[in-house]
């Protein structure tokens, strides 16, 4: 059976796109059963819903507490029946009892080579810096901000003549082609998740992250 997974989004639906289409193969191991986005006007809603999926928007600005934000999400999940989450450009933090239900189980892409740059406007920053490699991670989602053990990490180079549209360009595709690949690993079952020292294993034996190096 396919693994239902959820996926939460705040904007575009560009790797929500990208997810969508890797899980229309017959042999691909989830399901996308549920998009929920924060965010009524985001255009990954109109995506999810050319595909038919069902689609739930949650509004923050709803809600004056976070805990009941988060719940109503909780209970969404639970009713569609959800077994994995992707967070995909989901501009939230949701807070620490819904992600210690769903540890393991919920998986966020990021715009770095983390431990590096985490938060936002990571690709200004890799230029200021000078960096000439960067990237995008695939983690598990912990209680802290990017903190939860990577289980991927894509990589790209850094040229001097870089702008910060050419490397959120670059960076962006790698995304699309990573996170449909962990999101098989994860519904396979093949990544083991140790929460207490918040690391990952995948095949039992090979230690994460796994690099993919530039090409």
């Amino acid at each position: 059976m396919k693994k239902r997974t959820a996926i939460l989004i705040s904007g575009h639906g560009t790797n929500l796109q990208s997810l969508m289409d890797y899980t229309q193969s017959a042999n691909y191991p989830a399901h996308i059963s549920l998009v929920i986005s924060n965010n009524k006007k985001a255009y990954g809603i109109k995506r999810a819903k050319k595909a038919n999926i069902p689609t739930v928007i949650i509004n923050h600005h709803d809600y004056t507490q976070r805990i009941d934000f988060d719940r109503n999400v909780h209970d969404t999940l639970l009713h569609h029946g959800i077994e994995l989450v992707c967070l995909a450009g989901f501009m939230r933090v949701l807070g620490d009892d819904i992600i210690q239900y769903w540890q393991g189980r919920m998986i966020n892409i990021h715009p770095s080579l983390l431990p590096n740059y985490k938060g936002l406007n990571t690709h200004q920053r890799v230029l200021d810096a000078g960096d000439t490699i960067h990237g995008c991670s695939v983690h598990f989602v912990n209680a802290t901000l990017d903190g939860g053990a990577v289980i991927a990490q894509s990589q790209i180079h850094i040229y001097p003549e870089d702008t910060k549209a050419l490397v959120n360009n670059r960076v962006l595709k790698q995304e699309t082609i990573l996170y449909p690949k962990i999101l098989d690993w994860l519904a396979s079952e093949r990544i083991l998740y140790d929460v207490d020292n918040n690391t990952a294993t995948l095949d039992g034996d090979k230690k994460c992250p796994i690099i993919f190096p530039p090409t």
